[in-house]
Order: structure tokens, then C-alpha cells, then sequence
């Protein structure tokens, strides 16, 4: 869509900031960055001091990566912010109408934009033009900086209900169990709301998860990740 070129507007309560499957993807991503250092714990060797650095090791990882990933989140929503308010001015400046109307066919869903007709795009784009100037530069608003707040929060949040038994466990073989089996009630989860989000089967789907995440995780690890 095209950038809004008015000042910024009251917050619509009912609009989530972020995507459902933006939110599926982080959790998972926050989950499998865990799992990477709860699977590497040896039980055999592993003492307390052990799973106190594992811990740190985690929480610190997630929280680290929660930060990176928030902040290219804004960076990315500032690029695309500033990619519609070129395409913007271009449709209002275009001597050319036929142009104009494929610059905004192209910012159009391809099935909605499949079936406008050009008087209908010329509509859209006389309508545009009476529009007030856009800003000079695009700016971040306030819904982009929750949304890189709610990554960063899904990231390192995603940490707890893995780690939680080896904080209040004292042996690390049942801690590592009960870790493990909340960690696949996590991806079986977050895969069924993908499955349900995509239109497929959400079991189906759910075990692909598990499978797909322990392979993930199982490489990263050999990988000394």
C-alpha cells in the first residue's frame, strides 16, 4: 500500500501490529536459539555450575538476538516506508497516467490488482493527487516501535518455559526431560498456529515442526552454533 503522507493518526485498537505469522516465526526463532543450548548440556557431566553458564548463556543469547532483530525490524519498516513514499510522489508527480497507474496496480494485492480496471486506477490516482504534499523523509511511528518491542519481547520471552526446570530442578537429567518435552508442546504449538494461519492441515503441520525444529537444532548444535 501507499504511505499514509498525513500526520500520524490515533491508534486503531482492534489493528494488531504484528502479523500472526510474524509472531509464530519469532517465537520459533526464539525457541530454537534455547534449544541449542539446552541440547548441548552433557547430563552425564553436567554439574550446577554448568547449567548456571547455560543459563546465562541463553538468556543472554536471546536477549541479544531479541534486540538485533527488533532493530531490523524498524529498519526494514523504515525501508519500506521510504520505498512507498518514493512510489508515492512518483504517482502524483507522473505526466504519464498509464505509469502511474502501474506503479499503484503494482502496491495492490495481485489479486485485487487483477481485477481493477484502469478507469478504476485512475480514480486512485486523481484521488492522490488532491491529497496533501507527503512528507519530505519517512519517519517511524509509534505502532513500528511496539512492534519491534513485541519481536524483541517474543524472542527472549520465548527462553523461560525451556529453561524454567533447570532453575527449580536440582537434577539435570528430569530438568532436561521436562525442558525438553515443553519445548516440543512449544513448536507442536506454534506450528498448528501455522498451519491454521496457512491454510494447511495444523497437525499435519504441527509434527512437520517438531521434526523440522529438532533437526534445526540438532544441526546448529554439530555445527557449534
Amino acid at each position: 500500500m501507499l504511505t499514509d503522507p498525513m500526520p500520524d493518526k490515533p491508534d486503531d485498537s482492534s489493528r494488531r501490529v504484528l502479523d500472526p505469522i510474524f509472531r509464530v516465526s519469532e517465537v520459533l526463532f526464539g525457541l530454537i536459539m534455547v534449544l541449542t543450548f539446552t541440547g548441548s548440556l552433557s547430563v552425564a557431566e553436567a554439574g550446577r555450575d554448568d547449567i548456571r553458564k547455560m543459563l546465562i548463556g541463553a538468556l543472554g543469547c536471546n536477549l541479544a538476538w531479541g534486540f538485533i532483530d527488533g532493530l531490523f525490524y524498524l529498519m526494514s519498516s523504515l525501508a519500506d516506508k521510504g520505498q512507498n513514499l518514493r512510489t508515492y510522489r512518483t504517482v502524483r508527480t507522473a505526466t504519464d497516467a498509464q505509469l502511474a497507474q502501474r506503479l499503484i496496480a503494482d502496491k495492490l494485492p495481485p489479486v485485487v490488482a487483477s481485477i481493477m480496471k484502469p478507469e478504476e486506477l485512475e480514480t486512485i490516482r486523481l484521488r492522490l493527487k488532491q491529497l496533501p504534499d507527503p512528507p519530505a523523509l519517512a519517519r517511524l511511528h509509534r505502532d513500528d516501535w511496539l512492534g519491534a518491542l513485541g519481536v524483541f519481547l517474543l524472542v527472549f520471552l520465548s527462553t523461560f518455559p525451556v529453561v524454567i526446570p533447570f532453575i527449580f530442578m536440582q537434577s539435570t537429567l528430569p530438568a532436561l526431560r521436562v525442558s525438553n518435552a515443553i519445548a516440543i508442546v512449544m513448536m507442536f504449538v506454534t506450528g498448528y498456529s501455522y498451519g491454521r494461519l496457512t491454510g494447511y492441515h495444523p497437525v499435519r503441520v504441527a509434527v512437520a515442526m517438531v521434526i523440522l525444529g529438532a533437526i534445526v537444532v540438532s544441526a546448529t548444535i554439530k555445527l557449534g552454533g
